[in-house]
C-alpha cells in the first residue's frame, strides 16, 4: 500500500506541471504587444508573425532570473533552427517589464523577441498566470500553427524541457506542411 501511495504523489507530482489552459486544438487568441529585440523596441503582433509559419511563444516568470535566463539562453541557441522550420519565437512576462529590453540583447542574445506584458492581459489569455505569485507569469510553452490552431503546450517551472518540446512540435508541423 505504502508504494502505492509513493508512486501516486510521484505521478502526481511528474504531472503537476503539465498544466496549461489552452489545449492542444484550441486556437490561440491573437495578441499585440511592445516588444523588444536586439534591444530595439517595436510592436509585435501574432496575426503578423503567423503570416510567416508557426510561432513559438512562451511565458517566463521574470526577466534577469535564474530559471528565465537559463531558458532564454537555450531559446537563444535554439533561434536559428527554428528559423530554419518557418517558425517565429517570442518571449512574454509580465516580471520586470521595465527591463524587457535590456532582456532582448544581454540574455536574449539578440536572437528573439521578448515583450512585457505589465496587466498580464495576454498572460490571462492563455492562463500563463504563477499560481504561487500571481503578479508574475508561469512558465508556460505554446506553439501556434499559422491558422491560430495551439500544436503544443507545455507548463513547468523547471526551464529544461522547454526548448526541446516546442522543437519537437514546429518539426512535426514542418514536416507535415
Amino acid at each position: 500500500m505504502r508504494k502505492i501511495i509513493i508512486a501516486a504523489a510521484l505521478f502526481a507530482l511528474g504531472t503537476a506541471g503539465a498544466h496549461a489552459a489552452l489545449a492542444v486544438g484550441a486556437k490561440a487568441p491573437n495578441f499585440a504587444l511592445k516588444a523588444a529585440l536586439a534591444g530595439k523596441e517595436f510592436d509585435f503582433s501574432l496575426d503578423a508573425a503567423l503570416k510567416k509559419g508557426p510561432v513559438v511563444l512562451y511565458f517566463f516568470p521574470a526577466a534577469f532570473t535564474p530559471g528565465c535566463t537559463i531558458e532564454a539562453h537555450e531559446f537563444a541557441e535554439a533561434t536559428e533552427k527554428f528559423a530554419s522550420l518557418g517558425a517565429t519565437v517570442i518571449g512574454v512576462t509580465s516580471g520586470n517589464p521595465d527591463r524587457v529590453t535590456e532582456f532582448s540583447s544581454v540574455e536574449c542574445r539578440n536572437k528573439f523577441a521578448v515583450a512585457a506584458d505589465p496587466d498580464q492581459k495576454v498572460i490571462k489569455e492563455y492562463d500563463a498566470v504563477l499560481k504561487q505569485k500571481p503578479e508574475y507569469s508561469d512558465r508556460t510553452s505554446y506553439v501556434i500553427a499559422p491558422d491560430h490552431t495551439v500544436l503544443m503546450t507545455y507548463t513547468d517551472l523547471n526551464p529544461e524541457k522547454h526548448v526541446d518540446m516546442t522543437m519537437d512540435a514546429v518539426k512535426k508541423w514542418h514536416d507535415a506542411h
